[in-house]
Order: structure tokens, then C-alpha cells, then sequence
């Protein structure tokens, strides 16, 4: 489903870029208003305008379902965290101790000591 689904999108926007190319822009009609141009052509009276246009609409309209169709079945099926992912960031997040009730308010944590934060060096005094 998703391969014939690229398939088409590639093929509407290659007609996409050939058909934008195929029209003449709205400075081009000066030109045909001095009888350099014909008046009844392939399309009718009023040129290829109609019917190019026409067309590149349509191309377009498809272009865009087929975009979002293909976004929405290339996503995942479900929201993946990105912690979850590599599954080393929880090892390197550190535990904190927990709380007893009958400790008291300036009383030391307590807790494994492979939790625990180690304490931060002591400058050395320097004699001179």
C-alpha cells in the first residue's frame, strides 16, 4: 500500500513540475491581444489557460493527499519517549534518599552509600 502510494505521488509531481512549466504566465496574453496569437487553438478560445489550470489543480489537490497519506503511515504507531530509547539515562539519574518520619529536622540523610552524593573536596592550605 505504501509502495503504490509512493509510486503515484512521484508520478503527480513529475506531471506537477511538467505542467507548471507548460503554462505561459499573465504577461504572455499581452502579446497574443496584438494578433501574434491564435485565438482558437487545441483547448478552445480561451486557450490552454482553463484547462491547464484545471488540471494543475487537480495534480495539486492529489499531491497534497498523497503527501499527508504518506506522513501518516510512515508515523509510529504509538509516541515513543525519548528516554525510553536508550535506556541508559535512567542509570545515571541519582536516587534520592528517602524520608523517614522519626528522623529529625537537622539530622543526616539516610540511604545507601552508593546513592549518596559524595562530598565536595577541600581546598589544601598553601604555606608560603
Amino acid at each position: 500500500m505504501k509502495e503504490l502510494l509512493l509510486i503515484i505521488h512521484i508520478l503527480v509531481s513529475f506531471t506537477l513540475v511538467a505542467l507548471v512549466l507548460l503554462q505561459q504566465g499573465k504577461g504572455a496574453d499581452m502579446g497574443a491581444a496584438f494578433g501574434s496569437g491564435a485565438s482558437q487553438t487545441l483547448f478552445g478560445s480561451r486557450g490552454s489557460a482553463t484547462f491547464l489550470s484545471r488540471l494543475t489543480a487537480i495534480l495539486a489537490t492529489i499531491f497534497f493527499l498523497t503527501s499527508l497519506s504518506l506522513a501518516y503511515l510512515s508515523a509510529p504507531a504509538r509516541p515513543v519517549s525519548v528516554t525510553s530509547l536508550t535506556g541508559a539515562a535512567s542509570a545515571h539519574v541519582p536516587v534520592p534518599p528517602t524520608s523517614s518520619p522519626s528522623r529529625g529536622v537537622g539530622a543526616p540523610p539516610t540511604g545507601n552509600a552508593q546513592n549518596s552524593v559524595p562530598a565536595a573536596p577541600q581546598p589544601q592550605p598553601s604555606h608560603q
